[in-house]
């Protein structure tokens, strides 16, 4: 139950939404599959890449979605990943949280890490409040299945309601759907969650991608130079001979 204390309040003339409620301890699984290794920072890194404003791209976690203050808490829900495009991302900030009347759009992409105590209101009551908000795409993610009934999940917004997303079974071992939104295939890959180029069916570049590649030129570059000292290595001993 929301307290008085925990209800909007107005704050510099803007209103600004509670914190969240406490997670329960086996929602971690939040981290584990979308911040551990980078994983959320490396899709912002695509979109971005790819030509999304980095002025106006929001992409957060764990903060309130509400469609209008008169409908707190009853209609509000907090994500484990919301990314929207061409929004006040000082609005966001002031009002500790996304609401959809005052940025004048719904969120485009939602994504839900399944955990025991969410499943079922994932592929439930979330879902019937993503569609009512209008948000343009649904995700679901689970690395076992046994939580949301399946291990990949997805709905793209039609005329107002949710239909289901085609996920395509690569083999056993990986599932994959396609992003509208986004502009790339989410792969549920041996119960990791993964963010594939379609242009080019290779994953989106991570930190380790750009640690290679960083590792790659600066043993291009010493290899560079040490031929350069051999020749003029080279060029000085012919000149004394």
């Amino acid at each position: 139950m929301v307290t008085a204390q925990e209800l909007p309040r107005l704050v510099n003339g803007c209103v600004r939404l509670p914190e969240i409620p406490e997670r329960n301890p086996d929602e971690v699984t939040t981290y584990d599959f979308l911040h551990h290794d980078g994983n959320a920072f490396h899709l912002r890194q695509y979109l971005v890449a790819r030509g999304a404003d980095p002025e106006t791209l929001l992409m957060t976690a764990d903060h309130w979605i509400v469609h209008d203050v008169a409908r707190f808490p009853i209609h509000s829900r907090y994500p484990d990943l919301m990314v929207a495009f061409d929004v006040d991302l000082e609005l966001h900030q002031a009002s500790n949280g996304y609401l959809i009347a005052d940025q004048g759009k719904p969120p485009d992409f939602i994504l839900e890490v399944a955990s025991p105590s969410t499943g079922r209101i994932d592929v439930g009551s979330k879902r019937d409040d993503y569609e009512f908000f209008g948000v343009r795409e649904y995700w679901r993610f689970d690395d076992s299945g046994a939580s949301h009934g399946a291990r990949l999940g997805g709905d793209r917004l039609i005329d107002g309601r949710f239909e289901p997303i085609e996920i395509e079974v690569l083999d056993d071992a990986n599932f994959q759907g396609y992003s509208e939104v986004l502009d790339v295939h989410l792969r549920w890959q041996n119960g990791h969650l993964g963010w594939f180029d379609p242009s080019t069916g290779q994953h989106i570049p991570t930190f380790f991608d750009q640690q290679a590649h960083a590792e790659s030129e600066r043993a291009r570059a010493e290899a560079a130079e040490a031929r350069l000292k051999s020749a003029e290595a080279e060029l000085q001993r012919l000149r004394e001979d």
